[in-house]
């Protein structure tokens, strides 16, 4: 059993996807498995290298392996990577909701199943009053909003693939 005060914790959560999308500069969209799959690296960042990479992705992995680095703490045991993912969905779900609440995303984004209006004045007005990152948080937004965004979502090595997360079987290419 895990006992992790951040996992199930709405701030922190809140915390987390404020500072993912501080990262994430680009104006066009961001799926909300995306999102929700980003966070749960953020929280355990070590998870990473278990992700389903190809050959040519050696210097991803290389960068995991020396940037991405953090013991293992035997209080922070997750036994299913795939239960723990459903167990913070409430929580992920509301953080989100408490963002759309605020301005900074969409208000429809259950409907679109995506994030697309994102207030990048507010992310940085709320960036700035909460505590710094750690060189590994930040190490792990810059991995995760720069190469785990270009991949795509769905489909054979898609990140819900590649992660084990979500199921992937059915999802149209």
């Amino acid at each position: 059993m895990i006992i992790y005060h951040q996992a199930f914790d709405l701030y922190h959560t809140v915390y987390r996807m404020i500072q993912l999308l501080g990262y994430f500069k680009r104006g066009d969209q961001i799926e909300i498995d995306r999102l929700r799959i980003w966070d749960y690296y953020m929280l355990f960042p070590n998870k990473l290298s278990n992700l389903k990479l190809r050959r040519n992705e050696k210097d991803i992995k290389n960068l995991i392996n020396s940037f991405i680095i953090r013991a293992d703490n035997p209080y922070e045991e997750v036994i299913d990577d795939r239960k723990m993912f459903e167990k913070i969905k409430p929580y992920q779900m509301t953080a989100i909701k408490s963002l759309a609440s605020y301005g900074i995303v969409n208000k429809d984004y259950l409907t679109t199943n995506r994030i697309n209006s994102i207030s990048s004045e507010l992310i940085e007005d709320y960036i700035s009053k909460l505590e710094k990152l750690t060189n590994q948080e930040e190490n792990t937004i810059k991995l995760l909003t720069s190469h785990f965004y270009q991949m795509s979502l769905y489909g054979e090595y898609g990140l819900k693939d590649r992660s084990k997360l979500l199921e992937s079987k059915y999802d149209a290419q």
